[in-house]
């Protein structure tokens, strides 16, 4: 009954969270450059009582309240993403995006939302006995805002036991909670591949040591290091991305070299290594073949983000509590997207979970150019971080 009023307690102000959402909506920041957005949070975990510590991680702001008691010496970390994407907004709503080319397609509004929306509510009531900490990152999106705080000494500064994430998901119904005790969302490395070959006329391919034939056998060649190395129970993805060679108005011309760049999804580090080793096998098989000079650059963006076992069934234990086990999918499949909160997880245990928003069916899915989050699921996303505080320092303790 308890559990119920805070999601109760949540909704009456749930009108004044989606204003919130939507303003944050209207005027998105690219990461690194959410100054609007890390004052207006700042200010308002500020007027709740917090202990507000800004450009931490650059733009990145970190709240600390104390619950009613302070003794069980814990803390607690909840965090948010902040920063919006260089996309140029197609949708039809009326908190469009004044940015033009920028825009939250991937609901960190939404996310940063929630977070307020919790920060409220535990000011208001302090049930725990602990420290909340409340973690608003900035760039998530592919630009290490999650290593700039730790280089700031995040957990130095503000020590937590246990750390928590949430993000919306389309592909589930509105409300649902999914979180897998393992696994969530897969390592994101990035490749570069540079073929210097010996261009020539096209009439005369015999002359030639030919950049795109020998970029085409490494397309091919590329796509087998999965399918022939990497074992069946197992996941990984290599993706060419782009290629770039020649020039179409010169359709006579065989040019001098080719560039592919591309992505690696992986979940183990000995399959992350084991691809690493092939691509460069492959790559230096296919240059000695066709005696050509060929360099790759493998750059490892961002680890596997691994939930601890046990927080993560903490989490399903609270979402069942909060609406049933209907609402709850304890054992998600894994998704091959990449999130920079596996840093933080890799220094502190915790769990990252799913936020079900629905709108995949219509075509709203993540970094799309009509996304947009779905206000109605806030209360719910509020609720679960607060009773993930709650009920780990508990004030009975």
């Amino acid at each position: 009954m308890y559990a119920k009023s805070v999601f109760e307690s949540i909704q009456s102000f749930h009108d004044e969270l989606t204003a919130l959402r939507r303003d944050l909506h209207a005027n998105p920041e690219l990461g690194f450059q959410e100054v609007r957005t890390s004052a207006m949070v700042a200010n308002a975990l500020q007027a709740l009582g917090y202990m507000v510590h800004r450009n931490i991680g650059k733009t990145g702001v970190v709240g600390v309240l104390e619950g009613r008691k302070n003794t069980s010496g814990r803390a607690i970390g909840l965090r948010a993403d902040m920063d919006a994407l260089p996309i140029l907004e197609q949708g039809d709503v009326a908190h469009a995006s004044n940015n033009l080319g920028v825009m939250h397609a991937c609901g960190h509004d939404g996310h940063t939302t929630v977070l307020l929306g919790a920060a409220r509510y535990l000011a208001e009531t302090r049930n725990f006995n602990g420290k909340a900490v409340l973690i608003f990152q900035p760039a998530e999106e592919g630009l290490g805002g999650a290593q700039a705080m730790l280089d700031d000494g995040l957990f130095d500064r503000f020590p937590c036991d246990a750390i928590y994430a949430l993000h919306n998901w389309p592909g589930l119904a509105p409300g649902v909670i999914g979180v897998n005790p393992g696994p969530m969302m897969a390592a994101a490395d990035h490749f570069e591949i540079t073929i210097e070959g010996r261009g020539g006329h096209g009439a005369h391919a015999y002359q030639t040591n030919d950049p795109i034939v020998i970029a085409a056998q490494l397309i091919t060649a590329l796509q087998t290091i999965v399918s022939r190395n990497v074992p069946a129970p197992e996941s990984a993805v290599v993706t060419v991305a782009a290629v770039n060679a020649g020039n179409l108005q010169a359709m006579n011309v065989i040019p001098r070299d080719a560039r592919m760049v591309g992505t690696v999804r992986t979940f183990s580090p000995v399959v992350q290594e084991q691809v690493i080793q092939r691509m460069q096998e492959v790559v230096d098989g296919i240059a000695a073949a066709f005696k050509a000079r060929i360099e790759l650059k493998y750059h490892k963006l961002f680890p596997a983000t691994i939930n601890t076992p046990e927080h993560a069934q903490f989490v399903a234990e609270v979402a069942e509590e909060l609406f049933g086990a209907d609402m709850v999918i304890p054992n998600l499949t894994p998704s091959m997207g990449s999130e920079d909160f596996s840093v933080m997880l890799q220094h502190r245990p915790g769990a990252y979970f799913r936020l079900g928003q629905g709108g995949a069916e219509s075509g709203r899915v993540l970094h799309n150019a009509i996304f947009d989050f779905n206000d109605a699921v806030i209360p719910a996303g509020s609720a679960m971080f607060c009773r993930l505080v709650e009920r780990s320092m508990p004030l009975e303790d």
